[in-house]
């Protein structure tokens, strides 16, 4: 029986994420990037016309069907809990007693069965059976069909469940179960958000947020606008920030405009970020932790081609793509840096501006990176802080008198955020927080004010279901 080019590839791709480490999103772009091409420009095979062992040919795929694997493989790994939960009901026994490839197979049909009501019951089925005979497993495949066979089917109602599962069950592993996280980030957020919006979050976490892009060239942001629309875009106007633009109906990155370097893809929240530093032209500013060198396009441009501009990172191959990022975009004069920024730092004269977007746990980005929710520990949230506690005393060492800091992570947890801010102000006399610059509020939607992003401590901060973006945090610190 054949498999569907989309079920083969989210099959390929949950593999790798389970078995190699791989990033979802990472992953699955190259792939989708590589198949979609083929459709477009068939290649000659060089190795058969020098009559040498010809290369497995890249499954041709159409843009159906590359929608339908991205929905497969994000929705498997945002659900991977309740379905392993169900598959467990349904097989009685435990999941992690089942081969790896046979877990895949039923967790990929589990989710068509429980979630897409357009899929016919047989194909999610039946194409669920041959992914294991595939992969070398055919003594599973009447377990397989059994199991899911007797799946729910669509739609899933988490009421349905939640009146089978025990009373004795706690709230942090109920709401576990139900909204498909661990236990241990759900004890976390319910004592620092409360029920109602640690219930919100865990909603926002499961399903995707918008695609945003920021216009590096805010007046010529209608053309730009316009040119997505004729590449079949809905465009609309940011939640969060005036110059902003959200995307619906494809991948943005085959657009006129990315390849033009008009726009780049990037949240809200992250571009909000970058808007802190308030750089003005010529100044001197480090991006400390730059890859993947979306804000670090900002602060260059805002900078100027004049200015001391550099980007570092810890790892060389990250630093080739933030160059691709500068050339696709026709940035210039920046400074590529490959260093530990846990180590002093190389730099002799101080910079006006400085960056920290600290390495850290991601989990305000559970929606776009889910495979975080299951490889995180409770134990990586204090080894991180550890780091960015001394990435960031480090960092305010190289800022100059008067100068502007700002931290940020992509983290909920307090631990990485004001508790790394408020050790290095204990660290550092001179140091101080500030407010954000006097135009942030500028670059705002409208309706948006400044009040609504920070708190009564001056940190700034966004949770992905109150403002429809990932979940940031940033500190502005300046050398009085």
């Amino acid at each position: 029986m054949p498999v569907s080019p989309s079920r083969a590839i989210a099959f390929e791709i949950l593999r790798r994420v389970e078995e190699q480490g791989a990033y979802a999103s990472d992953a699955l772009h190259a792939r989708l990037a590589s198949s979609l091409r083929s459709t477009r420009r068939p290649e000659r095979n060089v190795a058969a016309s020098r009559g040498e062992a010809k290369a497995p040919a890249e499954v041709p795929i159409n843009r159906r069907d590359a929608a339908l694997a991205t929905e497969l493989v994000f929705g498997v790994l945002r659900w991977q809990r309740l379905l392993d939960f169900l598959i467990e009901r349904q097989s009685n026994r435990p999941s992690e007693s089942l081969q790896p490839d046979v877990r895949l197979a039923l967790r990929l049909g589990a989710y068509q069965l429980l979630f897409l009501d357009r899929i016919p019951a047989s194909a999610a089925v039946n194409e669920s059976v041959e992914l294991v005979k595939r992969a070398g497993k055919q003594r599973a495949a009447s377990l397989v069909n059994a199991v899911l066979r007797r799946m729910p089917r669509a739609p899933f109602r988490a009421a349905d469940l939640e009146r089978t599962l025990p009373e004795r069950m706690s709230q942090a592993e109920r709401l576990g179960i139900l909204y498909s996280h661990p236990d241990w980030m759900i004890h976390r957020w319910l004592a620092q958000f409360g029920r109602e919006r640690t219930v919100a979050l865990l909603e926002t976490n499961n399903r995707p947020l918008p695609t945003a892009c920021s216009v590096l060239d805010v007046e010529h942001a209608e053309q730009v606008a316009e040119s997505l629309r004729e590449d079949g875009f809905d465009v609309g106007p940011g939640h969060l920030l005036a110059h902003a633009l959200i995307l619906r109906g494809g991948n943005p990155i085959e657009t006129s405009a990315f390849r033009e370097g008009w726009i780049t893809v990037q949240d809200e929240a992250s571009q909000a970020v970058a808007l802190l530093a308030g750089i003005e032209p010529g100044q001197s500013v480090l991006d400390l932790c730059a890859a993947p060198g979306n804000k670090t396009l900002h602060l260059a441009r805002a900078a100027g081609p004049a200015a001391r501009v550099v980007a570092a990172d810890l790892h060389p191959h990250r630093l080739r793509a933030v160059r691709g990022q500068f050339e696709r975009t026709a940035t210039h004069g920046v400074s590529l840096v490959a260093l530990d920024a846990t180590r002093p730092l190389p730099f002799r004269a101080q910079f006006d501006r400085v960056l920290v977007d600290a390495p850290c746990s991601g989990t305000g980005t559970l929606s776009r990176n889910p495979e975080i929710r299951w490889r995180l520990e409770p134990g990586d949230i204090a080894d991180l802080a550890r780091r960015q506690t001394a990435i960031l005393r480090h960092a305010f060492d190289v800022l100059a008198p008067s100068g502007r800091l700002v931290y940020a992570t992509c983290s909920l947890e307090p631990e990485e955020n004001e508790s790394v801010v408020k050790t290095v102000l204990g660290q550092c006399p001179e140091a101080h927080l500030c407010a954000p610059p006097p135009d942030f509020a500028a670059h705002l939607a409208a309706g948006i004010s400044p009040a609504r992003l920070f708190d009564s401590n001056g940190f700034f901060h966004t949770l992905p279901p109150e403002t429809s973006t990932d979940g940031f945090f940033a500190a502005i610190l300046t050398r009085k």
